[in-house]
């Protein structure tokens, strides 16, 4: 564990029981550690990891007990008191990503953190931001709303026969009006990664800003912003990094901060110098404000260290063999489709069942006791159009799962395809 971390902990009277990782195997992540670490009922199954994925004790306990001192002596107080530990997350997530931490801001949640930074930029009638064919709705509809009101033109950069963002074409398409660069590096659906890196030397190579929404990439692959020589970066605490809902975190790069202006600001980013005038702060938190949830930021800043002390890398490995496995057998069930791309895959695997809608899987998986999710055309719509995908089921693995889990969706997944295969056959 990092001293810091140890430091922060001792703080706060909490100390994690971790990290959990196995010294003498090739399996370096304690599985059964990180199970007994859940507060879930013996035989519950999550595979919503993508949605948001299960804290561990620690993180649930570091954000009950500020509460419980924000109880007891006053919000204000408790913010004095734990000062130190509060700033201890700004280093944690220097950490995480490979920054300064005077280039972190924390804010409510990833999309408050991608949507100040991406207001942020002073676009002019003409400028381009070229985007993925895979881009997440939220993303792609502030595009919309910019195009609207400043005359901007949004376009998309073509994907390989694979799936990613065509790194050559993107090149092809750059020229003196492409003012953002703007990619989501693991989409909502599709389990694919884009090549964030290639991306990134290009956007350097011609002094383009690029923005990377790393919010579900965040916690289950390593991220280092000088590797992907980003200048903003956003991500959530709720999904893989294991963190609470209602916190999330915005990169700025310093070569940046000054060209960039919040579209908001209060006493806490900017200060009030005169009748006529204010200074904007001189990091990134110019990007936050006043008012803050402390307990949460506590509860991301365990989680952080959590997976720091687990390591990203062998957190990637198992992430991905998992994924990989869940595939290749829901690839072996008859009327199932896998609808996933990309040379490149993560911890996420969408799939179909032939003549039963989306929704009534997830139900009936939900009822076993299994948790996945659903994801709609309209969240990658232009993705989503130009390969006619239908409503998928949405599964997404985390290191805690054990192949007991994969099973028990496989076998339940079996079993609806099966009931169903009259059906879809009557409907071709």
């Amino acid at each position: 564990m990092q001293a810091s971390a140890v430091v922060r902990y001792a703080r706060i009277g909490l100390w994690p029981g971790y990290p959990i990782k196995k010294q003498d195997s090739m399996m370096t992540i304690d599985k059964q550690a990180a199970r007994e670490d859940l507060l879930s009922e013996p035989g519950f199954i999550h595979l919503d990891n993508a949605g948001a994925a299960l804290m561990p004790r620690c993180v649930l306990q570091a954000q009950t007990d500020h509460l419980r001192l924000e109880a007891s002596v006053g919000g204000y107080e408790a913010k004095r008191l734990r000062h130190d530990a509060i700033e201890a997350v700004y280093d944690s997530i220097a950490r995480l990503i490979n920054c300064r931490r005077d280039e972190v801001a924390i804010v409510e949640n990833a999309t408050v953190g991608w949507m100040m930074a991406f207001y942020a930029i002073p676009f002019q009638p003409g400028d381009r931001i070229l985007t993925a064919e895979a881009e997440y709705a939220s993303n792609y509809l502030a595009y919309l709303q910019i195009a609207r009101d400043r005359g901007v033109v949004v376009e998309t950069i073509p994907s390989t026969a694979s799936g990613e963002v065509c790194v050559e074409s993107l090149e092809a398409m750059i020229d003196a009006r492409v003012r953002l660069i703007a990619i989501t590096h693991v989409p909502t659906n599709g389990g694919l990664v884009n090549p964030v890196e290639e991306i990134g030397a290009v956007a350097r190579a011609h002094d383009i800003l690029y923005l990377v929404d790393a919010c579900q990439s965040a916690g289950q692959i390593a991220l280092d912003v000088d590797a992907i020589q980003c200048d903003l970066l956003s991500a959530t605490g709720r999904k893989y990094l294991r963190g609470p809902r209602g916190v999330g975190f915005l990169y700025v790069d310093s070569r940046v901060l000054d060209s960039l202006h919040p579209p908001m600001i209060d006493l806490f980013s900017a200060r009030w110098i005169d009748a006529g005038h204010y200074e904007l702060r001189a990091d990134a938190r110019r990007f936050e404000n006043w008012e803050s949830n402390y307990a949460a930021k506590l509860g991301l800043g365990c989680a952080i260290d959590y997976a720091l002390a687990i390591g990203l890398g062998d957190i990637e490995i198992e992430v991905c063999r998992l994924a990989d496995s869940l595939r290749a057998q829901l690839a072996g069930i008859p009327g199932v489709g896998v609808h996933d791309i990309g040379k490149r895959k993560c911890g996420i695997v969408t799939f179909s069942v032939a003549g039963v809608d989306s929704t009534e899987v997830e139900t009936r998986l939900r009822q076993l006791g299994i948790n996945v999710n659903m994801t709609t055309p309209s969240s990658t719509l232009i993705d989503a159009t130009r390969r006619e995908l239908p409503e998928m089921v949405r599964s997404s693995v985390h290191y805690y799962n054990q192949e007991s889990d994969l099973e028990a969706l496989v076998k339940a997944v079996g079993e609806i395809a099966r009931a169903a295969a009259p059906s879809a056959v009557g409907n071709r």
